[in-house]
């Protein structure tokens, strides 16, 4: 068995008596030099030297021994080209080899090079710099340092460049968020709302499962959060293959818009929760500033009754009080008085109940859509805004945790299904979309 022999520690003048080959001293001399431009720069060009070697073993993997015939090849080496790859938000020219089938008719793609060669990363880092409020114009002083051989031949970071990435990558981002299947999704409730951009609204539906999930659902436009866009949005999510057969609570901040497209889409006998925090600012609003404080604390301790029957007694009081002083806040909190009692009446209690009786899950979707859009001044084109307000809320999507109660949400879709069967309503009304989203 052989021996491996042991090190020997040489002097300065030993060394110069036989330095290393010619070749190794360039790469060290290389290494050496984008070393002192920091770790990073230093990695980079190891890495692209590993690249060269991955496709040259392809290449010899392929084509076989260069200089070696091989009647069974299924390749011929067919010299180099330019190429790049994506590396730190930027794409960087490298050379790579080509191959071609031995009757020369086609090129044989190099599989390592179409990976490293792929511009989703780069996309990718266009969008998450992008929705993180970096304009196209600094996008280039964002970018990670690679050493300044690797950046003289960049490209792809100009701002025109950035611009059309950051178009692309949110078209499909609206593509996915309006394509998704949802004939497995199983929801225990169902959020929408409205957010106003430019004039226009955007009608958006979040779908909270029964494991606790929460889930973008989709959008749609319309020039007021009216009925006819709700009802396009909510026909568009049944032709995606949701199941509501067995029924799935729906809270809506109390447009009447918003009610009139549930009973039309999902059924009449569909359950429906107000949300508490909007009618609590509609009534506080109509009242003096010093009253409101009190009325407040009244109306959450109404809400907070575990029992419906003597939560519904306690907000008919508050609204007789009010009818004697103020008979338009009693009006308003008369209306749709037994809907913000919904969740209560279904025997959903503890925090699950508090999740579930307002919007604040959606509006939480809606402030990182808002967040994202912050910084943008000017609004092109409705497919602007439809492809910027899913790129948001695919990165709400992102910060996602399951809701607060969720292990009560079973206890739910049996309730919910309880009613629902019991009510026996008729189908729903299926409505024509007249405009549809353009993806």
């Amino acid at each position: 068995m052989a021996t491996v022999p042991a090190a020997k520690v040489v002097s300065p003048e030993q060394a110069a008596e036989h330095p290393l080959p010619p070749r190794v001293q360039e790469a060290l001399g290389e290494l050496l030099g984008q070393a002192k431009e920091g770790l990073l720069a230093l990695s980079v060009g190891i890495g692209l030297g590993v690249v060269a070697e991955l496709m040259e073993e392809e290449v010899e993997e392929v084509c076989g021994p260069k200089d070696k015939w091989n009647p069974e090849r299924v390749a011929t080496r067919h010299g180099q080209d330019d190429g790049a790859v994506t590396l730190g938000g930027r794409r960087v020219g490298i050379r790579r080899p080509r191959m071609r089938t031995p009757d020369g008719e086609r090129e044989v793609p190099l599989g390592t090079y179409e990976h490293f060669a792929d511009r989703d990363p780069l996309t990718r880092h266009v969008l998450e710099q992008t929705l993180a409020s970096v304009s196209t114009r600094r996008f280039e002083r964002t970018r990670e340092p690679v050493g300044r051989e690797v950046e003289a031949g960049a490209r792809s970071t100009s701002k025109s460049s950035v611009s059309r990435a950051f178009v692309e990558r949110t078209r499909s981002a609206l593509e996915e968020l309006m394509s998704r299947r949802l004939d497995d999704v199983r929801l225990a409730a169902l959020m929408v709302d409205g957010v106003e951009l430019q004039g226009r609204t955007h009608v958006v539906a979040l779908g909270i499962t029964t494991e606790g999930l929460k889930l973008p659902l989709g959008l749609w436009e319309g020039s007021t959060e009216n009925a006819a866009v709700a009802t396009a949005l909510l026909s568009d999510l049944v032709d995606r293959g949701l199941d509501v057969s067995q029924g799935v609570l729906v809270v809506i901040d109390g447009a009447k818009a918003l009610r009139k497209a549930i009973c039309d889409v999902l059924g009449s006998a569909t359950p429906v929760q107000r949300c508490v925090r909007h009618k609590e600012r509609n009534v506080c609003d109509q009242l003096a500033e010093r009253d409101r404080l009190a009325m407040r604390r009244r109306l959450r301790a109404a809400w907070a009754e575990d029992d419906y029957a003597q939560a519904h007694r306690r907000l008919e009081g508050i609204a007789a009080d009010l009818a004697r002083t103020d008979p338009s806040a009693a009006a308003s909190l008369r209306e749709g008085l037994e809907e913000t009692l919904t969740v209560t009446r279904l025997g959903i209690t503890g925090a699950l109940r508090r999740t579930l009786s307002s919007t604040n899950p959606c509006e939480s979707m809606i402030s990182v859509v808002r967040t994202t859009q912050r910084n943008v001044k000017r609004w092109r084109s409705g497919d602007m805004r439809l492809r910027w307000t899913a790129a948001g809320m695919l990165e709400a999507e992102r910060q996602f945790r399951r809701v607060i109660g969720y292990r009560d949400l079973a206890k739910l879709a049996v309730a919910v299904e309880r009613e629902v069967a019991s009510a026996s309503p008729p189908s729903p009304i299926r409505k024509e979309v007249s405009e549809p989203v353009t993806v």
